[in-house]
């Protein structure tokens, strides 16, 4: 059942709808990983507009997915050498 929540992002209020519990959980820690790296930025870069701290932000997040999405990649390549060397020993045995 949708639930209507506010979570704050560098100081801001935002209005969201979750679908799930677990959605409404997902938000809750991406905004507070998006305040905590934002305060990081600010410390780090005084002096700069909430948008560039922001924007450094946006730019972290995403290079760090990436990152994980191709470490993924590496994981479930992995994955198939194994599953195709099982079946090759399998195989071997079964000779």
């Amino acid at each position: 059942m949708a639930q209507k929540i506010s979570i704050k992002i560098a100081g801001r209020t935002f209005n969201l709808t979750a679908a799930t519990p677990e959605q409404e959980e997902v938000f809750r820690l991406a905004a507070d990983a998006i305040n905590k790296r934002f305060v990081v930025y600010t410390q780090s870069y005084p002096g700069k507009t909430a948008a560039d701290m922001l924007s450094m932000v946006a730019l972290s997040e995403t290079a760090l997915r990436i990152e994980m999405q191709k470490e993924m990649e590496k994981i479930r390549q992995g994955e198939s050498n194994l599953e195709k060397d099982l079946e090759q020993y399998l195989k071997d045995i079964e000779q």
